[in-house]
């Protein structure tokens, strides 16, 4: 995309919203001048509308248009409406669209490194563990080297929402073990596809909206996608009816909010304080609403909908980390990827030590005072 391109969509907003203003001062009073219209931020999302994710985007879009007095409206968008699931990264560089709300995961197809910022490997640090990396231990740094440096796009990212780990995921039939796997056609995306096709699964990297299609057509017979809420609303309890919880395959993720960097350095500068601030007042606001709605919809997906679930099992998830073992390597002969790697590792050593040995045993608690109801 030209710069004048770029330069038209931002100055057309701003400056047009303020020519108005001027063009009514000779027959208003000062207060009345002052009444802009809002400068609107068109995002797409990477889901669809009956997301649970959508309306955690729409929690962004409520607390930047609260927090900015109006000033700002985020006009958010499901999947397709401007562009593919997969494709938003490249429609906020060119500048189709303003911002997205997605997860990096979506354009390792561009660039595998994408991958090690939500879905890399697990040294034994949670979501949070590794969100907090992201703004505390280098990792933001790392992902602007990525994003701007190394691949020249004119985006700013943040991140937040850590999200809980992705369930291993949906199955025909029971799965114990690692013989059980074999050659089943799985959906998955990112490393994870690097990592299942080590456990002797063929992979197909597909949007959450294509999956209950693939698995009716044969295309797939097992897959995941990310959690109990999105899985029952789009249908995973209708092709599938075992569903494991617990895996080592995505298990620090988090969203990623994208803006065209031009855009966002075209605003005064409390405006992009408030669209960067705004991003941890929405992980908060995700987190409460994904507690309740997971939680609930696990219930219904049991109760209600016939599906078994269970946790994965120890044998599959030691195969998973010796699979990641295997793969480290391997991403490691690129320099980029062995820094942010070997920043990881730094990071999760002495913090998930911390959290480890700080801990409580929660789930003695748990069956403490609700005895039988799970196995760990």
């Amino acid at each position: 995309m030209t710069e004048t391109k770029k330069f038209n969509r931002r100055s057309f907003l701003t400056k047009s919203a303020l020519a108005g203003g001027a063009a009514t001062g000779s027959m208003l009073a000062a207060p009345a001048v002052l009444a802009q219209a809002p400068i609107v931020i068109k995002m797409q999302t990477s889901w669809n509308d009956a997301n649970i994710w959508q309306d955690f985007a729409r929690d962004y879009a409520t607390r930047v248009e609260e927090m900015s007095g109006g000033r700002l409206k985020v006009d958010v968008l499901p999947a397709g409406a401007v562009v593919a699931a997969f494709q938003v990264l490249d429609a906020v560089n060119d500048g189709l669209i303003d911002a997205a709300h997605s997860v990096p995961v979506y354009w390792y197809g561009k660039n595998k490194a994408a991958s090690l910022f939500g879905t890399g490997p697990v040294f034994g640090g949670s979501a949070t563990t590794m969100l907090s990396w992201f703004y505390q231990g280098g990792g933001q740094e790392l992902y602007n080297e990525l994003t701007q440096d190394i691949m020249g796009l004119d985006v700013v990212g943040y991140m937040g929402f850590p999200m809980f780990a992705q369930p291993f995921g949906w199955f025909k039939n029971e799965v114990n073990t690692v013989d059980d796997l074999q050659g089943f056609k799985y959906r998955t995306v990112g490393l994870a596809a690097d990592l299942m096709a080590k456990l002797g699964m063929s992979v197909a990297q597909l949007p959450g909206g294509e999956i209950v299609p693939a698995m009716e057509r044969g295309v797939i017979d097992a897959f995941e996608f990310n959690n109990p809420s999105s899985d029952k609303d789009f249908g995973a309890q209708d092709v599938a009816k075992n569903y494991y919880l617990s895996s080592y395959h995505q298990a620090s993720e988090s969203f990623e909010f994208l803006f065209s960097k031009m855009f966002l350095e075209d605003l005064d500068p409390d405006l992009q304080a408030i669209l960067k601030y705004a991003v941890e007042a929405a992980s908060t606001a995700n987190t409460a609403k994904a507690m309740d709605r997971y939680s609930a919809d696990l219930q219904f997906l049991q109760n209600e909908a016939g599906v078994t679930v269970r946790r994965t099992s120890k044998e599959i998830l030691d195969a998973q980390l010796k699979a990641w073992d295997e793969l480290i390597p391997e991403l490691e002969s690129d320099p980029f990827m062995k820094k942010t790697l070997d920043s990881q590792r730094e990071w999760v050593d002495r913090v998930a030590y911390y959290e480890l040995m700080n801990s409580p045993d929660y789930g003695l608690a748990y069956e403490h005072y609700f005895p039988g109801k799970i196995k760990l």
